[in-house]
């Protein structure tokens, strides 16, 4: 594309040129000679003025064209044939509208053209923006129904997320379903971390790189995007983006990122919230084997764990410290970072 504009332009600039030279010599009386190099001088210059031109105006026409094709790849067909049955309705509305007030004085010449312009706009954004209605009226599936059929939304796990690893035993059971996306910028910041002088964030940094690897290796819907965004410094930031841009939801177990995730509309998976939501229900009055590994707070109190992590609180409990006991719930209390459970040493 680049190329041929700069020959078309090219040709009309040293015609141009042999133009205006002839004109002006026409007048004139020099030598051939030097009428002769004056017109190879001006389709000289004229042609490279062309070429210059038609390589700037060819540069323009290609990042034109490439952000058409981004914006319409995500349209279907079905969608542009709604719009432009909307525009051509606004025009036929444009139309009659303007046969209204084509007669008035002064203004009338100029309102057509604005009267054209709204109807248009407005009657084709009213298509587009109900094309999936106007569609399935007709019965007809637009692509955007199908896609969300046959390929659910992706998931975008962000660093926390991947370095909990907790994803790592979700996603083979197919409890999520679609793309497990992992921008390269998170990998990046996992990166970051694994090569840390700090021990503990170092480990932390490889087990989350381990993550990745195993869920490479278990699920085959792993996609590794290299979208990016220079424009934002801080990862949330760019996740929240990514997450808008492709309709996908992010998987965290950071709380912060899960508010202002919220706050902008994003759909958001924390692995926490779904790790309490699958704790076992323990009621008062049932009865619990428990293992007393340490005291409690207060005195004769003695502290055990559910296989699934939850706190039990068994009154009692400090005289039976190393032992398995059966306990019997009296309470459980809910807050925020989990779940605790009362209990005393059954009778």
């Amino acid at each position: 594309m680049v190329l041929l504009l700069r020959v078309i332009l090219a040709v009309l600039g040293g015609v141009a040129g042999y133009q205006l030279v002839s004109l002006g010599l026409g007048q004139t009386s020099l030598s051939d000679v030097t009428n002769v190099l004056l017109i190879s001088l001006a389709v000289l210059t004229g042609g490279l003025v062309g070429a210059v031109l038609g390589g700037l105006l060819g540069r323009q026409v290609v990042r034109m064209s490439s952000g058409l094709d981004r914006a319409t790849a995500k349209i279907s067909g079905a969608a542009l044939i709604v719009t432009s049955v909307g525009l051509l309705l606004g025009l036929a509305v444009g139309a009659l509208g303007s046969l209204a007030v084509k007669d008035l004085p002064v203004v009338g010449v100029f309102l057509p053209p604005v009267i054209f312009a709204l109807t248009a706009y407005i009657f084709s954004y009213l298509a587009y923006r109900r094309h999936g209605d106007i569609s399935r009226m007709l019965g007809v599936r637009s692509r955007e129904v199908e896609e969300r059929e046959d390929h659910p939304a992706g998931k975008i796990l962000d660093t926390s997320a991947i370095i909990d690893g907790r994803i790592g035993d979700i996603v083979p059971t197919h409890f999520i379903e679609g793309d497990i996306v992992i921008p390269e910028f998170v990998l990046e910041e996992l990166q970051s971390i694994a090569d840390s002088a700090e021990p503990l964030k170092r480990a932390r940094g490889r087990r989350g790189l381990e993550t990745v690897r195993s869920l490479q290796a278990a699920y085959d819907r792993v996609v590794i995007t290299d979208r990016d965004y220079p424009s934002l410094t801080e990862v949330d930031a760019k996740l929240l983006k990514l997450a808008k841009d492709i309709g996908a939801s992010i998987v965290t177990t950071d709380y912060n990122l899960n508010k202002i995730a919220q706050i902008q509309g994003v759909d958001v998976l924390n692995v926490n919230m779904l790790a309490n939501a699958l704790k076992p229900v323990v009621l008062p009055g049932e009865s619990l084997a428990v293992h007393v590994i340490r005291e409690g707070k207060e005195q004769d109190q003695g502290v055990a764990y559910l296989d699934d992590g939850t706190m039990v609180v068994v009154e009692g409990g400090r005289r039976k410290m190393g032992q398995e006991v059966e306990v019997e719930v009296t309470s459980v209390l809910q807050n925020p970072s989990g779940k605790m459970v009362f209990s005393k040493l059954a009778s």
